[in-house]
């Protein structure tokens, strides 16, 4: 008994160095490669995603779809990523988040591919159903496995910054659906788009060879060999000799490694059920926002306000330019302003759109393309602005044990609330686009009130100590 008590205290030891070590080092081209290599699985991610959106109308064209079956076909996607968010989930402590990465990129581009092939609305639905897995799984796990890289007080920056990877897919969604549908037929437009989502394999194979696994991930699970690699590698890209050596000096206060088995059931302990009621309530109302929006602002472009398809994909792709600009200055304030400032800036931008958008629907002004993008675009904006924080946060508020299980359930909310968006937007977008608008401002003020309430602040903060 002495001898395992006396094992369990030297791994422990060397575990607590080891995450000292691991949190001070700065950023530097190790990060990037981290970096870049899950970027690109986002950038695809996010042009998967929303290529339906793009070409819904060219979609509906070939097969005779009314609005509802639209709302529908979008929404069987959005459920895949809700179940493949959950299963992933439960597997994933134990898998690691560089496998989950790995099968998610894997799932995602093979069944983009046969998504191009669809015979029938019907066998669409169901492809993009099964795609979803992957889709739901990819961004929560790369946000925890990217986090669990950074020091604290370079996290929110690094975090949230890497995720300009999705607002990049978009546009780049929306700039190649614009040159598909004006050269070349509404279906062979629409094929061509999700076969190119097909990259993620090639993606897949690169971050094979170069993506390393968490260091935590990997002191976790005993295996202190290698993560004593990736750390000390970690340390020589960055020219940081001093890390280890701070590290027999770190106060004594200083968090402890977690080295706790997971129990799929804290996340609703007393100890977490606060900050995963909150996490789950930011999820649900900003995506239902932001992809319910994305996913039919175009065809209301085309059938309210009479753009052309290419016209509409390129004013989706305007907002998407404003939104890189916003992400962009939320990732260079982030760790001074704090996280919990920009969710509440974010609400109030994205509810002024939408009742800007009410207000000029009521009065009979909502019919041309401009006053559409400026109730609907700032709508957009205000979400799409702290789209990237929700997931940089979710991954900061729980311990190490549960954190890749804690962001993927969190993140199901986003599968089911897209489920429900376009679903019922089809089926209100016929009785009027204020109610529809309506409908975003009520969700919006749920999300703004409880983060007011219940948001937690984790700028500079390091994980161990957050996971408390």
């Amino acid at each position: 008994m002495a001898v395992t008590d006396a094992q369990n205290t030297q791994q422990a030891l060397q575990a607590d160095q080891l995450i000292r070590r691991l949190d001070r080092i700065p950023v530097s081209r190790f990060h990037a490669r981290v970096v870049g290599t899950l970027g690109a699985g986002t950038f695809f991610d996010a042009f998967d995603v929303v290529s339906i959106a793009t070409v819904l109308s060219a979609i509906s064209a070939t097969y005779g779809l009314s609005s509802s079956q639209a709302g529908l076909l979008v929404s069987a996607g959005f459920l895949g990523q809700a179940v493949g968010a959950i299963g992933f989930g439960l597997v994933s402590e134990r898998l690691g988040r560089r496998r989950v990465f790995l099968v998610a990129l894997a799932v995602m581009g093979v069944f983009a591919l046969v998504s191009a092939l669809a015979w029938s609305s019907t066998s669409l639905g169901a492809i993009r159903l099964i795609q979803g897995f992957g889709l739901g799984a990819e961004v929560p796990v790369a946000s925890a496995l990217l986090g669990e890289f950074v020091a604290a007080r370079q996290r929110g920056r690094v975090t949230v910054l890497y995720k300009l990877a999705s607002p990049l897919g978009n546009l780049a969604t929306s700039l190649t659906a614009a040159a598909l549908l004006a050269s070349t037929s509404p279906e062979n437009a629409w094929r061509l788009l999700f076969a190119i989502g097909g990259a993620p394999l090639l993606i897949a194979l690169v971050a094979w060879r170069l993506l390393p696994e968490s260091p935590r991930v990997l002191v976790r699970q005993g295996r202190f060999a290698e993560a004593e690699r990736i750390v000390t590698a970690m340390e020589a890209a960055a020219g940081s000799t001093a890390a280890a050596a701070d590290s027999a000096a770190a106060p004594e206060n200083t968090p402890s490694a977690d080295l706790a088995s997971t129990r799929h059931t804290e996340l609703l302990s007393p100890q977490y059920r606060r900050r995963t009621v909150t996490a789950w309530v930011l999820w649900f109302t900003v995506f239902f926002t932001l992809l319910g929006a994305t996913a039919w602002m175009p065809s209301l472009y085309v059938k309210r306000v009479g753009v052309s398809p290419s016209t509409a994909a390129l004013l989706s792709g305007a907002v998407t330019l404003a939104t890189i600009v916003l992400i962009t200055v939320v990732g260079a304030t982030v760790d001074r302003v704090g996280r919990r400032r920009w969710f509440l800036a974010g609400y109030v931008i994205s509810l002024a759109g939408a009742l800007l958008a009410v207000v000029l629907a009521v009065t009979g002004n909502l019919h041309t393309w401009p006053a559409l993008l400026a109730g609907g675009g700032l709508m957009l904006l205000g979400v799409s602005g702290v789209d990237p924080l929700v997931y940089a946060w979710t991954a900061e508020i729980y311990p190490t044990r549960m954190r890749s299980w804690g962001a993927l359930s969190a993140s199901s909310w986003r599968g089911f609330a897209a489920v429900l968006a376009p679903t019922v937007i089809g089926a209100l977008v016929d009785h009027g686009i204020a109610v529809v608008f309506g409908l975003f401002a009520a969700v919006l003020v749920i999300g703004l009130i409880v983060t007011a309430v219940c948001g937690m602040e984790t700028k500079q903060a390091s994980l161990e100590e957050l996971s408390r």
